[in-house]
Formats: C-alpha cells, structure tokens, sequence
C-alpha cells in the first residue's frame, strides 16, 4: 500500500490524493467498482467540474501524473500524513500540520519509537505518528468509541500499518494506557487528561520519556499542568500554534527621481499659482455663476506635460499583507518529561 512504502505506479488498492484545485483535493481509493445506494455494483467514477474521471484509467500511471479530462486536468498525488490531514473523512475534530509536526518534534519520536495515543479519533495524527515511527517502530492506540475503533482498524489496515499499530477500545481514564513500561512518549487527547496522567507514567519506560495532552480550553491545560507537576514530572511546557496566512499582491508606488531639478519642481507648495509654475500647470480662471467679480473667480489647475512629470515613473512591489482577523487556535499542547526513576503510582 502506498501509505506505507514508496512506489512509483499506481495499483487497485491504493489511495491517491486527487488535487483539482488548493481548495478542492480528494482522497479516492482505486477500485474498478463501488456499491451505490440499492447496493448494485457500478463502474467507479468520480465527477469533477473537469469532466468524469474513471478510476481504472488511474492504474499503472505514476504518482504525480497529469490527468487530462473533457475540459480540464487533474493531478493524483502521493498520498502522505499531510494530504490526508486535509481529505480524511471527518469521524471527530482533528489535529492539523502545525500541531501534529510540534507534537512529534517535543515528543522525540523517531524511527524505532514506542507511542501511546489516547484518542484515535479520526486517525489525522496517527498517520503522522505511524510514519515517524517507521517499520521498527510501533503504535498503540485506543478510543473509547467501539465503532470508531473499528472504522480505524479497518484504515489502517488498508493503508499497510497493519504491522505496525495496535488499535484497543478502552476507556483510558479508567484502564490505562494498555502497556507498562514500554512507551517512549504518549500523547492524550482527552477531556480529563489529569485523570489519565498517572496510567500515561506508568506506560512510560523506566529510563523516561515524554508526555503531551492536547486540551482546547486553558482551564483543563491549568489544571493538567497542576497534576504534572504533582506527579513529579519536569520541563512543563505550554504551546499554542497559531497560523497565519500572508495574501501576496502587487502594489503600484511612485517613483522620484534623485536628480535635484526635479526634487526642487516637485517639492510641495501650498501656494496654488506657485506650485502650478513650478509644476509647469496651466491655471484657468473660470466665472462664479452669481457674479462676474475679480474677487470671486475660481481658479482651476490643469495638469500639463511638464519635465517633473515626465521625470516621475512608477513601478510595482511585491507586498504579503497579513489578514487582520486570523482564526487558527485549535488547541493548546503541554508537554512534559518524565524523569528516569520517577515513582509510578496509580
């Protein structure tokens, strides 16, 4: 399966990310054949505003690829952690790249790793965790919801981590972690963390490791970090990833030459008939409706080709402007280390 190897070719049974568009990427899997909804088997196709694509035809093209369509074109991509963030089907909220690549990273996991995770969800960050581990490593995770327990047994099955991750259904709060002495690092995601920090402990080897619990509302992170340090844990530590998007546009600004005949004709002067000459402007006099008087003529500049102006050019920049606005908090993580000979008590 391409989740768990690299290959080049594209096979019945594999998933491939569709990429449209930025905002339109899919995850289909190819199959010649699916059940519609009187459970009769049709041919496999799937619509675009492109055109309809067969999923047959995608079988021996490479990753990558260009698909052309009646009216269009396609990509089928790689599938990885990242791609499948984004197209994964919804069971629960889930974690996004910026949280899961801190997560790993404070964590230390690498090849060869032993994680728990306590909350399966939609199975976003167990993707991640699973390819960070790699084939020597191995992933324990559980939910306390039977059916998404299941549906995610059933994933990572047909994405090739069959091998490398163990799926349980357990409440965690109640009946640990499912292990003793063999994680590296555990990760929770739960409503009560502090309920399950002492099963997260003891999971964890003598030699210590490291613990994260991912909570949405500051309240339970205060409360999490009081029973951290409780427990004896050190190096507590509170992060929040916040995005930020940059819009990048071309903007168009004036620009004045050095030269000093053409500083001096374009340097500002509030005397209207002064600044026109040194402009070189025309100045029309034009009457008021009411009445004829030298006093009440209205005098209206008219620009002109002059030197200055002819001088004056105008050239774009490249500009990222920040939204003001920028939602992106999703959740703040805590982290911990587990000191080697902490005492482990439940």
């Amino acid at each position: 399966m391409s989740f768990s190897r690299c290959k080049r070719l594209i096979e019945i049974g594999d998933t491939v990310i569709l990429y449209i568009s930025v905002t339109n990427i899919y995850a289909l899997e190819v199959k010649p054949t699916v059940l519609n909804r009187h459970g009769k088997e049709i041919e496999n196709v799937f619509q675009t505003r492109y055109g309809c694509l067969k999923i047959t035809d995608l079988i021996g093209k490479e990753f990558g690829s260009k698909i052309t369509l009646p009216k269009g074109w396609v990509h089928v991509l790689y599938p990885t952690p990242e791609l499948w963030t984004i197209t994964l089907p919804h069971r629960t909220q889930i974690l996004y790249t910026p949280d899961i690549a801190m997560v790993i990273t404070q964590l230390e996991i690498g090849p060869g790793s032993i994680v728990c995770e306590a909350g399966t969800g939609s199975g976003s960050l167990s993707h991640a965790l699973l390819r960070a581990v790699g084939p020597t490593g191995k992933l324990h995770t559980c939910d306390f919801h039977k059916e998404r327990v299941q549906v995610a047994l059933d994933e990572f099955t047909r994405h090739g981590f069959s091998d490398r991750v163990t799926v349980s259904h357990r409440d965690v709060c109640v009946d640990g972690l499912g292990i003793d002495g063999e994680a590296d690092a555990v990760f929770l995601d739960l409503p009560k963390p502090w309920e399950a920090l002492p099963h997260a402990v003891i999971s964890i080897k003598a030699e210590g490791g490291r613990i994260c619990s991912f909570s949405p509302c500051i309240e339970q992170v205060c409360r999490t970090c009081e029973t951290m340090a409780a427990l004896g844990m050190k190096e507590i530590t509170t992060l929040e990833c916040l995005a930020r998007e940059f819009h990048v546009k071309y903007i168009t600004v004036p620009i004045i030459p050095d030269s000093s005949d053409a500083a001096e004709e374009l340097k500002p002067d509030y005397n209207t008939e002064t600044q026109a000459k040194k402009m070189k402007l025309d100045i029309k006099t034009s009457d008021s409706e009411d009445t004829n008087s030298e006093d009440t003529k209205v005098k209206e500049i008219v620009p002109s080709t002059s030197k200055a102006s002819r001088k004056c050019s105008e050239s774009k920049f490249m500009s990222a402007i920040s939204n003001l606005k920028m939602p992106g908090h999703t959740g703040y993580l805590t982290f911990a280390t587990v000191p080697p000979g902490l005492k482990r008590t439940c």
